[in-house]
C-alpha cells in the first residue's frame, strides 16, 4: 500500500492543477498532463485513479472554458483511452461519449478533430458497445455533415462507422442518411489514410447486404464506376492493406448479387488477388484475411471453387498454414515471431474454411485436398484443438470432404475421424450454435463406423438436441437421428425411442417449424421398415403413434407434410400383425378413403399404397380385410382410379397384381 501511495502522490499534482482558479494554470497543467501521460500506462492508470476524468471532461463541456482548453482537455481523455481497455471501461463509466459527441456541436474545428479522434479511441476499443453511436438519432446526420469539414474528420469518422456497423440495421441507418454518397467521393482523396478508411466503410456496409451493393455498382466517382476504382486498388502497387479491402468490397458486392460471379472483375482481379494473398511471403494476419475472404467468395459458386483450386496451386500452398512458424522461420523480429506463435491457430483455422469451400462440390478438388500431405491427420488434430473456432473450421471441412462417398469408406474410415468429431460435437452443442447442422449432418455419415459412435453416446446426445430451444440444433439433431435410423439394426431403432421418449416424440410432431416435423415424420417413417421391427415398434408404441398419425392428417398440414405421414401408415400396413391396428381404426380408414379421392395426385397415391398393402392376397387374414374394404367403398374409388387420365395413378392401379386381384 506504501508503494501504491508513493506512486500515486508523485501523480497528484498533475490532478491538482486542474483546480487552479487560473485559468491560464488549469491549461498549462492539461499540457504537462498531456505530456506526462504520452506512452506511459501506469501514469494515466494513476491519474484514472485519481479522478482526472471528471475533471476533464467537465472543464471539456465548460462554455467558459477557452477552445484551446478544451482541445487539450479531450486530446489527454484520447491519450487515456490508448491505455489499457480498463482505462476504456473508466472512461465509459464517466459518460465520456455523450460530453464528446456535445464537443462535435462547436464551431471551432481544433476542437471537434481532437472529440473525434477521441472518439474514434474510444470506439475502435472491444470494450465500447457499438450502440452508444445509434442512442441519438441526431449524431449520424450531424457527423455525415462533418465529413466535409477536415481531412482529420473524414478519417477518423470513417473509422467510427466502420467499426461500429455490426449488422444490418446498423448498415440500414447509415445507408439510410447517405452514407454511400458522403463517403464515395472521400476514394479519391489525396490522403491514403481517408481513402483507406473510406474503403473500409464500403466493405462493412456491402457484407450480405444486397440493397447497398446493388447502389455501389452504379456509383460514379470522377466519371469511374465503384467497381472500377476497386479493382485499380487491387493492383499490386498498392498496399497490401488496400488491396485485401477492396477484394473484400468486390467479394462482398459479388455474393450479395450486384455483381456475377463471372464476371472479370471477380474471375481475373479479386480471385487472384486473395489467391496471392495466401502466399507465405505475406505476414499472417495478410494470409488469414486473404483465406477466409476467398473461402467466403467461391464459396456457394462450383466454377469459381475450380477456379481457385488450379490457381497458383492454392491446395498445396494452404499446407504451409499447418507449418507456421516453421524451425527456418524467416522472421528476425522477436516481438513479431512472439506475435504469430499467439495467432498461428488462425491460419489453421482460415485454412479449414477455404478448404471446406474448395471441396463444397467437386469430387475431384476434394481427392485432392484428402490428398495433400497429412490433411486427415490434420483435420483429426484440428477436431481436438483448444479454440473452439479451429475445431468449427475443422468439422465444416470434415463436412464438405465427407460428401464424398469414397472417402467416408476409406479415408474417413483409416482415420478413424468420429472419435474426435464425438468430443467436439458434445463441446459444441452445450456453448455454440454457430455450425450446428455441420456437427449433426456429420454425425450420420461414418457408416463405417456407426457402432462405436454409437458406444460413444451418439443416440443421447441427438436426442438432448431435440430439445433444445435453438432451432437450428433441434432440425439437425432430428434430422441426424432420421439418418442413423435408415436401415438400422433393431436395437439402435428401440434405443432411438427410448432416447426420445414419447413425450418428446409428440412434441416434435406438434412443433411449430416444420422442417422439425418433417424431419420427424421421416424418422418414423426408418423405425417403421421390415415387418419384424413394423411390428414390434408397433406392439409397444401402435397406441401413441396412430393417435400422431391421426392428428397430423386432421391437421392444417402442406401436401409434403400429409403425404410422408400417409407413406408412414403405408409402412404400418406393411406389418403383419401392425395392419390391424389400422383395420381395427375406422377413423384411419375414412381418411384414408378420404385421401385416395384427394385433388392431389401425391396424396392418392400415398393412401393408395396403404391399401396395396392391406389387401396383399398371400397374407393371412387378406380375404377378411378385403371384405371390409369393399363394405366401405374402396373398391369404387380404385375403380376410378384405374380409369383417371393421371398416367401415375392409372398405372399404379393396374401395375399392382395385389390391388388388382382386389378390384
Amino acid at each position: 500500500m506504501s508503494v501504491l501511495s508513493e506512486v500515486t502522490a508523485s501523480s497528484r499534482h498533475y490532478v491538482d492543477r486542474l483546480f487552479d482558479p487560473d485559468p491560464q494554470k488549469v491549461l498549462q497543467g492539461v499540457i504537462d498532463m498531456k505530456n506526462a501521460v504520452i506512452g506511459n500506462n501506469k501514469q494515466k492508470a494513476n491519474l484514472i485513479v485519481l479522478g482526472a476524468v471528471p475533471r476533464l471532461l467537465y472543464l471539456l463541456q465548460q462554455e467558459t472554458s477557452s477552445t484551446e482548453l478544451r482541445t487539450e482537455c479531450a486530446v489527454v481523455l484520447g491519450s487515456l483511452a490508448m491505455g489499457t481497455e480498463n482505462n476504456v471501461k473508466s472512461l465509459l463509466d464517466c459518460h465520456i461519449i455523450p460530453a464528446l459527441l456535445q464537443g462535435l456541436l462547436s464551431p471551432e474545428l481544433k476542437f471537434i478533430e481532437a472529440c473525434l479522434r477521441c472518439l474514434r479511441t474510444i470506439f475502435t476499443s472491444p470494450v465500447t458497445p457499438e450502440e452508444l453511436l445509434y442512442t441519438d438519432a441526431t449524431v449520424i446526420p450531424h457527423l455525415m455533415a462533418l465529413l466535409s469539414r477536415s481531412r482529420y474528420t473524414q478519417e477518423y469518422i470513417c473509422q467510427i462507422f466502420s467499426h461500429c456497423c455490426k449488422g444490418p440495421d446498423h448498415q440500414t441507418i447509415l445507408f439510410n442518411h447517405g452514407a454511400v454518397q458522403n463517403i464515395a467521393h472521400l476514394l479519391s482523396s489525396t490522403s491514403y489514410k481517408v481513402r483507406m478508411q473510406a474503403l473500409k466503410c464500403f466493405s462493412v456496409l456491402a457484407f450480405e447486404n444486397p440493397q447497398v451493393s446493388m447502389t455501389l455498382v452504379n456509383v460514379l466517382v470522377d466519371g469511374e464506376l465503384l467497381p472500377q476504382i476497386f479493382v485499380k486498388m487491387l493492383q499490386r502497387d498498392k498496399p497490401i492493406e488496400m488491396q485485401l479491402t477492396s477484394a473484400k468490397c468486390l467479394t462482398y458486392m459479388c455474393r450479395a448479387g450486384a455483381i456475377q460471379t463471372d464476371d472479370i472483375c471477380i474471375v481475373l482481379k479479386t480471385l487472384p488477388s486473395l489467391v496471392r494473398m495466401c502466399s507465405k511471403e505475406r505476414l499472417l494476419e495478410e494470409r488469414v484475411e486473404g483465406a477466409e475472404t476467398l473461402a467466403y467468395l467461391i464459396e456457394t459458386d462450383v466454377e469459381l471453387q475450380r477456379i481457385a483450386s488450379i490457381t497458383d496451386h492454392l491446395i498445396a500452398m494452404l499446407s504451409d498454414y499447418f507449418k507456421y512458424p516453421s524451425s527456418v522461420s524467416a522472421i528476425t523480429d522477436i516481438k513479431r515471431l512472439d506475435h504469430d506463435l499467439k495467432h498461428a491457430h488462425e491460419l489453421r483455422q482460415a485454412a479449414f474454411k477455404l478448404y471446406a469451400s474448395l471441396g463444397a462440390n467437386d469430387e475431384d478438388i476434394r481427392k485432392k485436398i484428402i490428398e495433400t500431405e497429412n490433411m486427415m491427420d490434420r483435420i483429426v488434430n484440428g477436431l481436438s484443438e483448444s479454440s473452439i473456432k479451429v475445431r468449427l473450421s475443422a468439422v465444416r471441412c470434415l463436412h464438405s470432404l465427407s460428401r464424398s462417398v469414397q472417402q467416408l469408406r476409406t479415408s474417413f474410415q483409416d482415420h478413424a475421424v468420429w472419435k474426435p468429431l464425438m468430443k467436439v460435437s458434445r463441446k459444441i452443442a452445450r456453448i455454440i450454435h454457430l455450425e450446428v447442422d455441420v456437427i449433426c449432418s456429420s454425425l450420420c455419415v461414418f457408416s463405417c463406423s456407426l457402432q462405436p459412435i454409437l458406444e460413444s453416446g451418439a443416440i443421447e446426445l441427438l436426442c438432448s438436441l431435440t430439445q433444445s430451444e435453438n432451432l437450428a440444433l433441434r432440425v439437425n439433431g432430428i434430422w441426424a437421428l432420421m439418418n442413423m435410423a435408415f436401415q438400422a439394426e433393431q436395437k439402435i431403432k428401440a434405443d432411438i425411442l427410448q432416447g426420445l421418449s414419447t413425450e418428446q416424440l409428440f412434441q416434435l410432431l406438434s412443433d411449430s417449424d416444420v422442417n422439425v416435423l418433417m424431419k420427424t415424420l421421416g424418422l418414423l417413417r426408418n423405425l417403421l421398415s421390415t415387418r419384424p421391427h413394423i411390428d414390434q415398434i408397433m406392439s409397444t408404441h401402435g397406441k401413441q403413434i396412430m393417435q400422431a398419425v391421426t392428428l397430423i392428417l386432421e391437421g392444417e398440414h402442406n401436401i409434403e407434410v400429409k403425404e410422408q405421414t400417409l407413406c408412414i401408415l403405408a409402412n404400418i400396413a406393411d406389418g403383419t400383425t401392425a395392419k390391424e391396428l389400422i383395420m381395427t381404426n375406422d377413423d384411419i380408414l375414412q381418411k384414408i378413403k378420404y385421401y385416395m379421392s384427394h385433388s392431389n395426385a401425391k396424396l392418392q397415391l400415398a393412401a393408395m399404397f396403404c391399401i396395396s398393402n392391406l389387401v396383399w392376397n398371400e397374407e393371412e387374414g387378406s380375404q377378411e380385410r378385403q371384405d371390409k374394404l369393399r363394405d366401405i367403398g374402396i373398391v369404387d374409388i380404385l375403380h376410378k382410379l384405374s380409369q383417371s387420365s393421371d398416367p401415375n395413378l392409372c398405372d399404379n392401379v393396374t401395375a399392382k397384381h395385389k390391388v388388382e386381384q382386389f378390384v
